[in-house]
């Protein structure tokens, strides 16, 4: 095959090539060293900085949840980027995805688009958390529109179960996807804004605390969240093992112990409750079904939604310039 017939054809699998399904190992020849250049900056990221890990994996989330897996988060230079909107507050990783992107444009210009990376780096959150690796289906690209209003429709802290079911369902994920998904604030922390509401003004007729709060519960959160507090201050969502990726966080939410009000609302239904209940049962080490596994299917799942391909979209130079 002459030169020119080969760098024809490789053109043409560049721009065409991802049309349809994503696939592992979609950068096999393209960039082979794409998935080791993400690793190796997550791995320096969060070793330097342990909050890392939950925010690349929150920012994959809002990614998928708005416009798609399509790394419009990351855009920045419009006049109301979608990262600018209250949904997104608290946000973090950026500069480790624009690190990455950096870097791979060094070995493999114009080749890794960033909803990839986002996906990517993603995994690799969850391994430096002790959570289990798995292939990343990629061949994303990246999307043309970031807009604020565009979020309006993001699951919140404060939806009941039934608006969290439809949310979710409008995307293509179950019951199940719900209830795992969420698991994954097994690491991480939130702000006292976002508690504030639930311990101190949850009836309709304002006052009073979520009853769905375990007795015992209520007054350490009240505690490290008073009513006079900082709203900034931060509480780990998984009081039992903050920067582990493990199911804890599924018997806190079963026994009242839940830090988010959407957390404790996955209680509320009896197919969610019955997925909680699933992982916890004293048999289910043997017989039962595995959590780390169940999760994975969710997040690769999550990873597909609104996916553009082919020329569907686009590979930015700089993740947060649109052009």
């Amino acid at each position: 095959m002459s030169p020119f017939v080969f760098l024809s054809l490789l053109f043409l699998f560049l721009i065409h090539g991802s049309k349809g399904q994503l696939q592992i190992g979609f950068y096999s020849i393209t960039c082979p060293i794409a998935e080791s250049i993400v690793r190796d900056v997550v791995r320096e990221a969060a070793l330097s900085d342990p909050t890392v890990p939950a925010g690349l994996l929150r920012l994959q989330f809002h990614d998928c949840f708005v416009e798609g897996c399509d790394g419009s988060i990351l855009i920045d230079n419009v006049p109301e980027p979608e990262k600018g909107a209250f949904e997104h507050q608290g946000l973090r990783g950026f500069d480790v995805i624009e690190k990455a992107k950096a870097k791979l444009e060094e070995s493999c210009p114009g080749v890794v688009s960033c909803a990839d990376i986002i996906a990517l780096a993603a995994r690799e959150a969850i391994v430096m958390v002790n959570g289990p690796s798995f292939e990343v289906p990629t061949g994303r690209r990246d999307g043309f529109v970031s807009e604020k209003s565009l979020a309006d429709d993001m699951p919140d802290v404060s939806d009941s179960i039934e608006q969290l079911k439809t949310k979710f369902m409008n995307k293509g994920l179950t019951d199940k996807d719900l209830v795992l998904l969420s698991a994954a604030h097994t690491i991480g922390t939130t702000a006292c804004f976002f508690m504030t509401k639930r311990l101190y003004n949850f009836s309709t007729s304002g006052g009073g605390s979520d009853p769905a709060i375990s007795p015992n519960f209520l007054p350490e959160l009240q505690e490290k969240c008073p009513q006079t507090g900082h709203e900034n201050d931060r509480l780990a969502m998984d009081i039992t093992t903050e920067t582990k990726f493990d199911k804890n966080i599924l018997r806190n939410i079963r026994e009242g112990f839940a830090v988010l009000e959407s957390d404790a609302r996955l209680n509320d239904d009896a197919r969610t409750k019955a997925v909680i209940e699933s992982y916890l049962g004293p048999f289910t080490p043997i017989f039962g079904p595995s959590f780390e596994y169940d999760f994975v299917q969710s997040i690769v799942k999550m990873g597909q939604i609104g996916v553009k391909t082919g020329s569907d979209g686009n590979i930015r130079q700089v993740c947060s310039k649109l052009h």
